[in-house]
Order: structure tokens, then C-alpha cells, then sequence
């Protein structure tokens, strides 16, 4: 990877007695940064920043956002244009390579990716290990884990094309894990891959399908997952691909980084938030009942809060929200259900929350989690399955992130710091003493 940092300047840090110059770095968009690398070095002293919301872990050229003016761009390709123009194999492939492909490429990129689909015969074995109601991210966990065990032969990061085959097999073989672990969680046979049918087509139709009779994938459900996809593809360095980055630090392999993304990912804090937006619509029930909540939400000695507003990174509207509202309707007058009471509840509660001035003063502007439970639940997924489609879109940005640390040559084992607020040296006693 090109470092592409410049120096701006310095800033001066006066601490006990003594001054130090610390490098101001800019990147090509965005804040410029205070180089701390040798702060401990020359001053004695560390940083304080829980949650990490201040520092910048590592230098990446994947995506950039700009939650003050609600962008995000996929290497530098605004979220809207690639969801409303583009599909979920060429945005993996530009996260992947940097640049959108030629026609050819594409075509190669996707035939490696349809041929990958398989899994080996014996890991089915691994599902059937598991209680009938476990849930769908407790499998997912455990059996993308457990992909090193049958695919060692690309396991070893410091060779090139042994990291690519890793990365097109878990492309490729995340749909029919996650939608094996949905087949698992109803008692239904599994159902294989078809290489004639695209990336979300061939999804849909393996969670769907039965031996009894096939299933026939709609085109306008097929394009609204393939979109689901896309904005789910990647979103900079939050916790789930942090998680990534700091397991692939250790130089562990990565079938066993991305499993580690899972796990954080499953958090009700970072992968769960469309869930919980569904069940907060399910809560209000009518838009009779709106008021009363909005009122709740307001009142600060109240614990409500409304869920799927509002966002940690964006302090304007959610950039993906947009599309996902348009794709929303879309799936839902594909499928009839227009006068969903679910979706009146949702619209009134958008219309409150960009007009009423307490949001609009706080900023809590509806974001994608608001329109994708709704989404999803019509297309017929139960909600403990959501966070399974957020994992599944999320591998490409995981990978694209994993091997732009891998070849990053500054790059060094994580190691946070922390300040200790623990009991200082003392003497043992033994325990007739205590």
C-alpha cells in the first residue's frame, strides 16, 4: 500500500517541564491527525481515549466518511451511485482492487466467485452439532471458524495468491453458511448452489427453496438483497473490522479473523440495531400510539429510546438510509403489503423526526437500520437472522480490510495501553494470616 499521508505541520505538547513537536499528518479527505507514535518515547506518557473515538488506528484507502455531511464513499464512489447503478460482485471487487473492473474482469471475478460456492462435503457435519434453536450467529461464528480446518491449504498470509483464494472462498462460501444456518434453525434440508444464478439470487433461493418444489427468485427481491449487500459492504473502521484488523495483527490466518469480526459483530450495539428497530415498530404497534412515544423519547428521565435514529459516525442523514427507503417500498409492493401497519408506523415516524425541532436540533435522522428490519421481515427472514445478512455483506469490507493491513508495511501487532487504577505492590499473606 502507497502511503499517502503528508506532513501539514506540528503541534506542541508542553508536559511536565518539557515541550515536545508532534507531526500533524493530513490524508487525502477528511481531519488531519497528530502523529503520537513517539510520545511515550520521548515524554514518558500515553494517550486516554476510550472507545477509540479520537484515534486513528491505521492508514487505510478503502473508505472515507463524513458524518457532518452525511457521505460515504467505497474508494472514493458515493454509497448511492453504487447501490442504484452497480451490484454486490463489482463492489467487491473495486473494495477488493481499488478500481472498478473492466468487463472482463467482472466476468472473471464473478465466475471465480460462483465456482467457490461449495462447501466441503463434510462440514455439514458441523451444523448438525449444533442444538436444533441455536441461534443463527452462534453457527456462524463457529463454522467460519472452523473453515481453516478444511481449507488449510490458503492459510498462510505472507504468501499473495494463498491470501486470494481465502479471500474468494469466503465470499463466496458466506451465503451458503448463512444460509445453511437458516435452513438448520427451521428443520429444512439444506439446499446447494447454483452457478447459473447471481450473488443474491442464488442466496435467496438456498434460505427458500424446499426438495418439494423450487423456488422462483423475483427479480425485485433479488436486486433489493443485492443492494442490502452493497450497503452493508463496508464502513470504515468501527468495532466488528477493528476486531478484524487487531486478530490480524497477530499474523492469525484469515478464516479465524473474520470469525473474530463475527463475534463483534453479534453485539446488540454494533450488528443488532435493525432488530432492534423492528421490535421498537412492533412496541408502538399504530401510529395512534406515536405520540405517546415520541413524548417518552423526549422525557430524559425515561430509558425509551427511539431505535434506528440517530447514528455514532453520522450527525446528518444516513447516507444508505436513503437508498434503503426506496428499496423498502419497492419489496414491500412487490409483495402486496403495502399497508403494512409496521411501515405507517415507520413513515409517521419519519415524517416527526425531520420535522419536529427536537430531533432536528439533536439531529436523529432515520438511519439504514430503520428501513432494513422492515425489509427484511417482508422478504421473509425472521429477525434472529438479520445480523447473519449483516456478517454475510460485511466479509468483502473485512477482507479488503485485512489485506490492506496485511500488505501495509508500517503495520504492527496491536497493543492499547491502558491507565491502571488497580491496587499497587504489596506483600502476600498467607492465608492463616487473612
Amino acid at each position: 500500500m502507497k502511503n499517502k499521508t503528508e506532513k501539514k505541520g506540528s503541534a506542541q505538547l508542553t508536559i511536565n517541564g518539557k515541550t515536545i513537536d508532534l507531526p500533524v499528518l493530513g490524508g487525502s479527505v477528511g481531519p488531519d491527525v497528530i502523529d503520537i507514535r513517539t510520545l511515550y518515547r520521548d515524554a514518558g506518557v500515553f494517550t486516554y481515549d476510550p472507545g477509540f473515538t479520537s484515534t486513528g488506528s491505521c492508514e487505510s484507502q478503502i473508505t472515507y466518511i463524513d458524518g457532518d455531511e452525511g457521505v460515504l464513499l467505497y474508494r472514493g464512489y458515493p454509497i448511492d451511485q453504487l447501490a442504484e447503478n452497480s451490484s454486490f460482485i463489482e463492489v467487491s471487487y473495486l473494495l477488493l482492487h481499488g478500481e472498478l473492473p473492466s468487463a472482463k474482469e467482472l466476468e472473471e471475478f464473478d465466475w471465480t466467485i460462483r465456482r467457490h460456492t461449495m462447501l466441503h462435503d463434510q462440514f455439514d457435519q458441523f451444523f448438525r452439532g449444533y442444538r436444533r434453536d441455536a441461534h443463527p450467529m452462534a453457527v456462524m461464528v463457529g463454522t467460519v471458524g472452523a473453515l481453516a480446518a478444511f481449507y488449510h491449504d490458503s492459510t498462510d498470509i505472507n504468501d499473495p495468491k494463498a491470501r486470494t483464494i481465502a479471500s474468494h472462498r469466503m465470499i463466496a462460501k458466506m451465503p451458503t453458511i448463512a444460509a445453511r444456518a437458516f435452513k438448520y434453525s427451521v428443520g429444512q434440508p439444506f439446499i446447494s448452489p447454483r452457478n447459473e444464478l447471481d450473488y443474491a439470487s442464488n442466496f435467496l433461493r438456498m434460505c427458500f427453496a424446499v426438495p418439494a418444489e423450487d423456488y422462483v427468485v423475483s427479480p425485485t427481491l433479488a436486486r433489493a438483497m443485492d443492494r442490502i449487500f452493497i450497503l452493508h459492504a463496508d464502513h470504515e473502521q468501527n468495532a466488528s473490522t477493528s476486531t478484524v484488523r487487531l486478530a490480524g495483527s497477530a499474523e492469525s490466518n484469515p478464516f479465524a479473523c473474520i470469525a473474530a469480526g463475527i463475534a463483534s459483530l453479534w453485539g446488540p450495539a454494533h450488528g443488532g440495531a435493525n432488530e432492534a428497530a423492528l421490535n421498537m415498530l412492533e412496541e408502538i404497534g399504530s401510529v395512534d400510539r406515536i405520540p405517546e412515544y415520541i413524548k417518552r423519547a423526549k422525557d430524559k428521565d425515561d430509558p425509551f429510546r427511539l431505535m434506528g435514529f440517530g447514528h455514532r459516525v453520522y450527525k446528518n442523514y444516513d447516507p444508505r438510509a436513503k437508498v434503503m427507503r426506496t428499496t423498502c417500498h419497492e419489496v414491500l409492493d412487490e409483495l402486496g403489503v403495502k399497508n403494512d401497519p409496521l411501515l405507517q408506523v415507520a413513515m409517521e415516524l419519519e415524517r416527526i423526526a425531520l420535522e419536529d425541532p427536537y430531533f432536528v436540533e439533536k439531529k436523529l435522522y432515520p438511519n439504514i437500520d430503520f428501513y432494513s428490519g422492515i425489509t427484511l421481515r417482508a422478504m421473509g427472514f425472521p429477525t434472529e437472522m438479520f445480523t447473519v445478512l449483516f456478517a454475510l455483506a460485511r466479509t468483502v469490507g473485512w477482507i479488503a480490510q485485512w489485506s490492506e493491513m496485511i500488505e501495509d508495511p508500517t503495520q504492527k501487532i496491536g497493543r492499547p495501553r491502558q491507565v491502571f487504577t488497580g491496587a499497587t505492590e504489596r506483600a502476600y499473606l498467607p492465608v492463616s494470616k487473612r
